[in-house]
């Protein structure tokens, strides 16, 4: 495989270049490290790799990278690259959100399409966020997208644009809807980041509501064994929802956090947040029968690993 992978010094970027360099691929880096979060994060996030002698990294945003060129022997593209966060994509900073995840979507499928070597996928990284809150539980791939946040919007239309070079030019496009993915490297604005943190130096935890909304949380390593799975069998044109397996409450989390620290987490409790989704749970037999996804790491087994990580890094 020749990969090339954008947003490759994030979370879960990151995690899937070592994957795919263990598995022998060589790999092509861009990352334009925004502001969202600190850069000196997602330097530590590649300092693994960075030397890798089948691995180049090129510090870029993607509307600014000589494209034809990168691409002139790629086999497989897995577009990571996004503007991240619900709660900060609302008013002024939603030009950021169509910069860096429609506008930037949108040059690489372009310059694809021109490409010397025909690709054998483009897997792009979408989001549970895209289905609102008006879609039964389990969520399927068939259900009516409605999002509640401009973040889930500027998803859906990326999305939606992989679809069309699909449809009208045959670009071998495989989106992932992934439910909350956790473990470590996680950006320390999502929810298990900031639990982990706060029970490690005995600060207060802030939730949101109730504490009785529920997500599919799903760790790293499973949501890249389905990109490298989605990238070999995954069906061009088709949307695959990536999820842990188990759909569990904010509060039962704060329990299984307790756990695995041996600590009492202590809790602030403050109103929901507007663009947050009461419920995620996703139908993943669509995954599991096109290409064999299959969540292997529970909850309680991921967030020890999450937590033995920050214990190192803190």
């Amino acid at each position: 495989m020749h990969a090339l992978v954008t947003g490759v010094a994030g979370f879960i970027g990151s995690t899937l270049t070592e994957r795919l360099l263990a598995d022998g691929a060589d790999v092509i880096g861009i990352d334009c490290f925004t502001d969202y979060y600190p850069r000196s994060i997602k330097e530590q996030n590649l300092s693994s790799f960075i030397n890798h002698p089948r691995f180049t990294f090129l510090p870029l945003r993607i509307q600014d990278a000589s494209l034809p060129e990168l691409l002139a022997d790629r086999t497989h593209v897995f577009h990571l690259a996004a503007q991240a966060g619900v709660r900060k994509s609302w008013g002024r900073d939603f030009a950021i959100y169509i910069e860096n995840n429609i506008e930037a979507t949108q040059v690489l499928l372009e310059a694809v399409l021109g490409a010397r070597t025909p690709l054998e996928r483009f897997v792009y990284s979408s989001s549970s966020s895209v289905y609102g809150d008006k879609v039964s539980i389990p969520m399927r791939e068939d259900a009516l997208p409605q999002p509640v946040s401009p973040y889930g919007v500027s998803k859906l239309a990326a999305e939606q644009l992989c679809y069309l070079y699909f449809a009208n030019f045959g670009v071998p496009v495989v989106s992932l809807r992934y439910f909350t993915v956790y473990g470590p490297r996680q950006r320390p604005d999502m929810g298990f980041h900031r639990f982990l943190r706060a029970t490690i130096l005995d600060e207060p935890i802030t939730v949101y509501g109730d504490g009785e909304q529920t997500r599919d949380f799903t760790y790293v390593h499973d949501a890249v064994a389905a990109n490298v799975a989605a990238a070999a069998r995954g069906v061009p044109g088709r949307v695959y929802n990536i999820g842990g397996g188990s759909r569990v409450s904010i509060n039962q989390v704060l329990d299984v956090i307790g756990r695995v620290s041996g600590r009492q987490p202590r809790v602030t409790v403050e109103s929901a947040q507007k663009g947050d989704m009461r419920h995620t749970y996703a139908d993943t037999s669509l995954a599991r029968t096109d290409f064999g996804f299959t969540p292997t790491v529970g909850l309680e087994q991921g967030l020890s690993a999450e937590y033995q990580w920050l214990l190192g890094i803190l």
